[in-house]
């Protein structure tokens, strides 16, 4: 099945083009550590879900590109083209002149309504060329005007067009130190807005994805560029193909809906969050080794301390002792409770790998079943050059605390009526605000009770 992404402003086309190019170059890889035919089916399900392929050799990525100004759009579709391995149809981006001001207000209530004729038609076009649509993968930013405004407008019109399609929307959580000063505002009406017609929202904090350029990729000026490559490196070992649990021998035909399946047991529960590991200057790769139980262990760890990478992790957060019935205000102090966890096992030895330690019943809230709680994906195929990889996906507290502070900070603001009327000349009333900071003390709240 084939997914159709849709890059949302700056943030998402500049991270879109970074995931078209990680997936790229992990196929044209010969690197598979596996049997030519393993490698040859893995080539297939890839190209089928990312890409088609037109007259020209080039696979052309499934896509839709949408900004309200044609600078970064231009940028991105060169990029592409002057690859050689892959580029954009010359007809999928839609662009304006004017962008957003990073006003939430302007995207969601102007731009949208303006545009939304031109810009389902990309949709739709994209979505025909699928001989199977497996569902839509939208990236966005949510601190500016386009990606977060526009994006959630958008997403709405493609839950109303595509009702029984899944809809995946990745969004990049705003550095702590801010980028725009009303990004807490942004933040908090594209989060609400997002959870009343998406399926599942997986989420990239820039401050962790920093971290990781500057400590494990050892890089000294770090570009938006540097982060976007690692958030794409993270999505990629997520999305290639593997082998779901019980999925017979071909790969897996529906990865959103696998994803979703497996993660969302429960509507109120939408926010993924992804760990991956190891993650490296690809320099170093040649003389580094790592066993599967080594890796195993740390991701484990960075599940229950709630860590982004493998450096600086809590060691001694330790779950509470199963049978004990603490409740859950009681829990040991930092320990990240799970609703669902996925882990995604790539490369050599994948078969003999022991991931007991994840099916431990005192990870999980007492309402699921640990057997349902927990999966595993596998493949033998090695992921952009690393002999082994391991990616956690996490339906659990991981947002709580950035969650809480977007929500405290844009509430004092609103309390004291800071840049309100940016956004009621738009439309957006106070009333409006009100309903978005219900929703998300809402899920702070079944977050907080897990």
């Amino acid at each position: 099945m084939s997914i159709v992404t849709v890059q949302l402003g700056q943030c998402g086309n500049q991270i879109g083009h970074e995931v078209f190019s990680a997936l790229c170059s992990d196929i044209r890889g010969t690197h598979g550590l596996c049997s030519k035919k393993e490698n040859e089916s893995y080539q297939d399900s890839c190209k089928e879900r990312f890409f088609c392929e037109e007259e020209s050799a080039v696979p052309v990525a499934r896509a839709v590109l949408v900004d309200m100004e044609p600078k970064v759009i231009s940028q991105t579709l060169s990029l592409a083209n002057s690859s050689g391995h892959w580029r954009y149809s010359s007809h999928s981006h839609f662009c304006q002149k004017q962008g957003s001001g990073n006003n939430w207000a302007n995207g969601y209530s102007v731009h949208g309504p303006r545009h939304k004729e031109a810009i389902m038609n990309l949709v739709q076009k994209e979505a025909e060329k699928c001989d199977r649509l497996g569902g839509f993968f939208t990236i966005m930013s949510m601190a500016g005007g386009t990606g977060s405004g526009l994006g959630a407008f958008v997403t709405q019109c493609l839950r109303d067009a595509f009702p029984s399609s899944f809809l995946l929307n990745h969004v990049i959580w705003p550095y702590g130190t801010g980028e725009v000063i009303v990004q807490n505002y942004n933040s908090v009406l594209t989060l609400s807005h997002l959870y009343h017609s998406s399926d599942a929202l997986l989420v990239h904090e820039n401050d962790a994805m920093h971290k990781i350029c500057a400590q494990l990729m050892n890089i000294k000026q770090i570009s938006f560029r540097d982060v976007n490559a690692v958030i794409a490196h993270q999505l990629g070992s997520v999305f290639q193909p593997t082998h779901t649990a019980g999925g017979g021998s071909g790969y897996s035909r529906n990865p959103l809906g696998d994803l979703m399946e497996t993660l969302v047991p429960h509507p109120e529960f939408r926010m993924l969050g992804l760990r991956n590991i190891p993650q490296m200057p690809e320099n170093s790769l040649p003389y580094s080794t790592f066993s599967w139980p080594g890796l195993i262990k740390h991701l484990r760890q960075m599940l229950i301390a709630n860590a982004p990478m493998e450096e600086g992790i809590d060691w001694q957060v330790r779950p509470p002792h199963a049978g004990s019935s603490i409740p859950s205000t009681n829990k040991p102090l930092h320990f990240n409770t799970s609703i669902a966890n996925l882990v995604i096992l790539r490369g050599k030895d994948v078969q003999s790998v022991d991931l007991g330690s994840f099916q431990d019943p005192s990870l999980y809230t007492s309402w699921l079943n640990p057997q349902d709680a927990f999966n595993a994906w596998k493949t033998p195929r090695a992921f952009n050059k690393y002999e082994k990889c391991a990616a956690l996906v996490s339906n659990s507290q991981f947002l709580l605390k950035p969650l809480d502070s977007i929500v405290g900070k844009a509430w004092n603001m609103f309390a004291s009526k800071a840049y309100l009327h940016q956004y009621t000349k738009f439309g957006i009333q106070e009333e409006d605000f009100l309903d978005c900071f219900t929703t998300l003390e809402q899920v702070i709240s079944s977050y907080t009770n897990l």
